[in-house]
């Protein structure tokens, strides 16, 4: 008699092996030469050799399946069982999607200017990416970043951002330090809660593979073999930003997401953001994307409040320049 364990680590049980095992049952209907045991996150099958190498062969298939979609059906399993599911034409129906996110929704780039984000990141290893609150820069950007890791081409991501404002002062704020900070690392964990199932996100950070962490944490380091995201950098100063820039190690992409209409620093002029839009924009494998309204993907009210805010700011800056014409008048 033959054994094979089949490792399920990453693998949320109750959806690959389904309630009270009844895809397990399934999956054992297909093969009744064969004892099949679940242990915790082990699979173990007995039996005659040749049935244990097609048994193999089809857990590695229903494995994929699970880690492309995050989701294994009573159906799909039948199709992969009966060799029915067309592979190919499902790469070619979703040729667009960055990843498959919880449930199987499909992530993909929503606007010309997100494609152009893609397309950037794709040929280019530092990518500045600015526009207004809800034009998904920083959501398309992570979903790059788990693609790359689902396909193996880095070793880890790592996510920042300035804690607070600039200064990242902290101390005011109740609990330790992972206290303090995780409320302004909130929306990368949403981002992420959003593409990677909760226990292999889980094992993920554990290991380190998955580091969120605030801007001041990156001084010192070299970051390769990663994809390294740094959000809200509107809000970095000079110093701040060149010192983030200069992380960068070998096989390592770096994406700067930020909105300079909510430059939170004391004066806008300080911001590292726009002073190194400007410095590197002629250097090559440095990308720029500007994302505008139309790109807005939130609540339909968003765009139309960025559009006040922006013919409010407009307005402003006209009486502005008016009065300080008048006076050099």
């Amino acid at each position: 008699m033959f054994e094979k364990s089949i490792h399920l680590e990453g693998v949320d049980p109750l959806e690959f092996l389904g309630i009270n095992n009844n895809k397990l049952d399934k999956i054992r209907a297909y093969f009744p030469k064969l004892k099949l045991v679940s242990r915790g996150s082990m699979l173990k099958a007995m039996g005659d050799e040749d049935e244990i190498i097609r048994f193999e062969s089809k857990m590695n298939a229903l494995l994929d399946q699970y880690h492309e979609f995050h989701k294994l059906s009573l159906e799909t399993i039948g199709m992969i069982m009966n060799d029915q599911l067309e592979t190919s034409s499902l790469s070619a129906e979703h040729s667009d999607v960055l990843v498959f996110g919880n449930n199987g929704k499909p992530i993909r780039a929503r606007t010309p200017n997100q494609r152009k984000l893609v397309e950037a990141c794709e040929k280019n290893d530092l990518i500045f990416a600015v526009g207004p609150a809800g034009t998904g820069k920083t959501y398309t950007a992570i979903a790059m970043a788990v693609r790359a890791l689902k396909n193996r081409e880095i070793r880890k991501i790592i996510l920042s951002r300035p804690a607070v404002e600039a200064g990242e002062r902290l101390g005011f704020l109740p609990g330790d330090l992972k206290e303090k900070i995780d409320p302004y690392l909130q929306p990368l964990y949403d981002a992420l809660e959003d593409m990677i199932p909760p226990k292999k996100l889980e094992d993920f950070m554990k290991d380190k593979v998955i580091e969120i962490a605030p801007l001041a944490f990156m001084r010192g380091r070299t970051l390769s073999n990663a994809y390294v995201i740094l959000d809200e950098a509107q809000n970095t100063t000079i110093n701040q930003l060149k010192m983030f820039l200069t992380r960068m190690g070998l096989n390592t992409k770096i994406i700067v997401t930020g909105d300079i209409t909510q430059i939170d620093l004391p004066r806008k002029s300080d911001s590292g953001l726009i002073q190194a839009m400007h410095i590197l924009k002629h250097i090559e494998d440095i990308a720029i994307i500007q994302l505008n309204q139309n790109d807005i993907v939130r609540h339909k009210l968003v765009r139309e409040i960025v559009k006040a805010y922006d013919a409010y700011q407009d307005k402003r800056d006209a009486e502005l320049e008016e009065k300080r014409k008048k006076k050099v008048d």
